[in-house]
């Protein structure tokens, strides 16, 4: 599978768009591997996270019509209904049926409350991607993310919402607040844990 995927991606996608795909890959499977989840898993999800970049975009919505609400914001710039419609192209057009892998593409943008430590993975996973700079803020982001996952989904959300859509003046979908304020209440819950049982829950 991964071999037919990456033919596709190197066909079809950038040469940075794909740097920063495999890089999204590599980061997914080591932090599934500090928890001792399904590596294949994160790791594929890493690879098919971004099927749907760089589609024109009304076909894109034609798709998305067959299976996924696509609301006002999901529409809006920087970040239009892409990643349902990754999971779309990864179901259909790839065969990929795990329950896993599937909602770790559509939520890796928007997160969801709730979500598998493997969708948790993947929306940490795209942001920290090394490709995407050394900022202090992302230094930080990966140094959480080996440590405890809820935090890091936490300080992911409180990322892309203050350091990135706020200062660009951009809409902020309902479901990255809903994920924030689960992955605020995780956070805590760890941290009294670790205090309890002295140890680091991640």
């Amino acid at each position: 599978m991964r071999d037919q995927v990456l033919a596709w991606l190197v066909d079809n996608r950038s040469r940075s768009r794909l740097q920063h795909i495999l890089g999204v890959e590599q980061t997914a499977a080591l932090l599934a591997t500090d928890r001792a989840l399904d590596v294949e898993q994160a790791a594929a999800a890493g690879l098919m996270h971004d099927l749907a970049q760089n589609f024109t975009l009304q076909p894109l919505w034609e798709i998305a019509a067959a299976g996924w609400e696509i609301d006002r914001v999901k529409r809006s710039p920087p970040h239009p209904s892409l990643p349902q419609i990754g999971a779309i192209l990864a179901r259909d057009r790839l065969g990929v049926q795990d329950e896993e892998i599937l909602p770790a593409i559509e939520n890796h943008t928007f997160g969801r409350a709730g979500m598998s430590r493997i969708g948790c993975i993947m929306f940490v996973a795209d942001s920290i991607d090394p490709g995407r700079g050394n900022c202090s803020e992302l230094e930080e982001l990966q140094l959480v993310s080996r440590e405890n996952l809820a935090g890091a989904v936490w300080e992911t959300c409180n990322y892309s919402i203050t350091g990135y859509l706020m200062a660009i003046n951009r809409l902020i979908h309902l479901r990255m607040i809903l994920m924030r304020n689960w992955a605020t209440q995780m956070a805590s819950r760890n941290r009294r844990s670790a205090q309890d049982n002295n140890l680091i829950v991640a």
